[in-house]
């Protein structure tokens, strides 16, 4: 986790599952230096995936989430991570038009495991 593009693509997968393909896009980076980090964070036991077709989604498993949770309160986002936020959410907005069916198992996106920052809260 000390790598900051993992660091990125866990935070990415915390709260809904993602394919490689759409992580590139998010994180702007190629396939495969994003899968291999996949990878790795797969082989470390932290991740839970469903393959569709051709694609294989993964999202943060379930029992690490409250590992997470705690990890995430002492780390809050950086720059780089809201911005990677908003690229997944255009990303996912565009996912129907996309060359990516989306999960189905495990398609519903879970609650924010952080609450964003003050400044990052729409004005009612």
């Amino acid at each position: 986790m000390a790598d900051e593009t993992r660091w990125r693509i866990v935070r990415l997968v915390a709260e809904r599952a993602l394919c490689v393909c759409e992580l590139a896009d998010i994180l702007e980076m190629p396939q495969s230096s994003v899968s291999s980090h996949v990878q790795i964070i797969r082989k470390a036991g932290l991740l839970e995936s469903e393959t569709c077709g051709k694609w294989t989604y993964f999202r943060i498993h379930r029992d690490h989430l409250g590992l997470l949770k705690a990890v995430l309160k002492q780390f809050p986002a950086s720059e780089l991570h809201l911005a990677d936020a908003d690229r997944a959410e255009a990303r996912l907005e565009r996912r129907e038009d996309s060359c990516c069916p989306g999960p189905v198992r495990l398609a519903k996106a879970r609650k924010p495991i952080v609450q964003p920052s003050p400044s990052r809260i729409p004005n009612s």
